[in-house]
């Protein structure tokens, strides 16, 4: 694995087009000076994502945004790991959300997550979030967090995005959906990664 440089405030790109992952990394970048600007604004495609776990598919994602731009670039990939299913949907969790004719229902996702988990009385599960920060000469280098956690079925809460609303992490009673983005970030797979993220590169 690279070994952590450190960066300077200054222009960053975030490699997303998902509104939630940007509204929450916009909220721990620019207190500390960043100028963010999101791939969607800069009017880059979405790459494929190919890759068969969370960092490969956050490296995919930073480093195509860093070589675009000439910038460094921030990436996250995440998901849910339900143990009832063997850790599925994991890397693949935007896509049990994806529809026939194009767009995400994570609703019917969530659905799904109840279904094939069926009668097994094993609800426990666990968001990873990998950050991947890339430059523009290749340099790529990860950051995680993982908050464990039960999942439950019908969804509760009206905020959040995604999977929130099935997830109660450990210790608590209400899932992401239920709380304010300030709790939230208090417990978040994606809050974890950033604070291992701003320890070994923005201190």
């Amino acid at each position: 694995m690279a070994e952590p440089r450190r960066l300077a405030p200054g222009r960053l790109v975030l490699a997303s087009h998902n509104a939630g992952k940007l509204r929450e990394l916009r909220a721990m970048l620019q207190p500390l000076g960043f100028e963010v600007v999101s791939a969607g604004e800069l009017g880059l495609p979405e790459p494929e994502e190919s890759g068969d776990s969370f960092h490969a598919n956050a490296a995919l994602k930073a480093s195509a945004a860093a070589q675009a731009t000439g910038l460094p670039a921030l990436a996250d990939d995440s998901g849910l790991e339900v143990a009832a299913l063997a850790g599925a949907p994991g890397v693949r969790t935007a896509d049990w959300a994806i529809q026939p004719g194009g767009g995400r229902d994570y609703a019917l996702a969530m659905a799904r997550v109840a279904r094939e988990a069926g009668a097994n009385p094993d609800h426990s599960c666990a968001f990873v979030s990998v950050l991947a920060l890339a430059w523009p000469d290749g340099h790529v280098q990860f950051h995680e967090g993982r908050v464990e956690g039960q999942w439950v079925h019908p969804p509760r809460g009206p905020d959040g995005f995604g999977y929130d609303p099935m997830f109660i992490p450990a210790g608590e009673s209400l899932t992401f959906g239920e709380m304010s983005s300030g709790e939230k970030a208090r417990h978040s797979h994606r809050a974890r990664a950033f604070q291992a993220f701003a320890a070994a590169c923005l201190r």
